[in-house]
């Protein structure tokens, strides 16, 4: 990876995510800058900015803070694969299957929601697009009738 350090400003343009945002998850514990400046500013690597894209992509699917920082946890020790036995990595990989697994339901899920709501839209576009000259349908009109007389 490139140790170029980048400011968070920098790092927000990246991700799209904004300063606060950056700072919350700081704060949650999901990322750490990798350095400080000596005027005290949070420095970050390509890593880092890798490591807020995954929470990116997880945050729309409705994944939990603790969920992010489980699968970040995970992803780093697989990462760190040389103090891993056979059994352990199959552990974590387990994990992560768990995750994907979650995360194409979520997929499958908002897929349909998206369909209906293009359907929607297409219905309020077919309703703009009804020339302003037809008429407006009959509806029968009520009468009242009569009370019987006692």
């Amino acid at each position: 990876m490139d140790d170029k350090h980048m400011q968070i400003g920098e790092v927000a343009a990246r991700t799209e995510l904004s300063l606060r945002t950056i700072r919350h998850y700081e704060e949650t514990g999901l990322v750490t800058p990798s350095a400080r400046s000596q005027g005290g500013f949070r420095l970050y690597t390509e890593s880092d900015v890798q490591r807020l894209m995954v929470i990116r992509r997880m945050k729309p699917l409705g994944f939990t803070l603790d969920q992010m920082r489980n699968l970040l946890s995970v992803t780093d020790r697989l990462d760190d694969d040389d103090a891993l036995d056979a059994a352990e990595r199959e552990g974590l990989l387990a994990r992560v299957r768990e995750y994907e697994q979650a995360a194409t339901e979520q997929v499958d899920k908002l897929r349909v929601q998206l369909a209906r709501a293009e359907d929607f839209s297409a219905t309020l576009r077919s309703r703009l697009e009804q020339p302003a000259s037809l008429p407006a349908p009959e509806h029968p009109t009520v009468r009242a009738e009569p009370s019987p007389v006692r």
